[in-house]
């Protein structure tokens, strides 16, 4: 799949969140977006992540920013990890990865030693116009959100 590039124009989405309503990227237009590709909800790694990203929304927001994640996840699942770990942003339910894709953040990777194919744990920082300001591909669960605030001074 081929990868997102600072000022590539952001692929256009149209996804369910955790509770049935359509969310697409045209509703963050005029506003800054972080949509992170995780792979699956209430595993280790995933939970770490979300949980990092929880605890910096408040300075992410205060600084203009949504935060969303997208997993292959279906919608009953999404709400319960958004439960299960008091996240107070929005889940979203990419089950058949084509978003995943659209942003290169499905493909071959290494997992326990094999090459499988599977979700790249990526990042992707929107500006308002759409565009890509930040694209991070296989990021690590641990520490990466630190990573994200440092890149966007917050």
């Amino acid at each position: 799949m081929p990868r997102l590039t600072t000022g590539s124009p952001a692929p256009d989405f149209s996804l369910v969140d955790q509770d049935g309503r359509t969310v697409a990227l045209a509703d963050f237009r005029g506003t800054r977006l972080i949509a992170f590709f995780y792979p699956a909800a209430m595993t280790p790694g995933c939970t770490t992540e979300a949980c990092d990203f929880r605890d910096s929304v408040a300075p992410l927001q205060a600084a203009g920013y949504t935060v969303v994640g997208i997993s292959r996840d279906e919608p009953a699942k999404l709400q319960a990890f958004r439960e299960r770990d008091a996240l107070p942003y929005d889940l979203l339910s990419d089950p058949d990865h084509a978003v995943h894709e659209a942003y290169g953040a499905w493909g071959e990777k290494m997992n326990y030693g094999k090459v499988v194919e599977g979700v790249i744990r990526s990042t992707f920082v929107i500006d308002e116009d759409g565009s890509v300001a930040h694209a991070l591909y296989n990021v690590k669960a641990t520490g990466h959100v630190a990573r994200v605030r440092s890149l966007l001074s917050v």
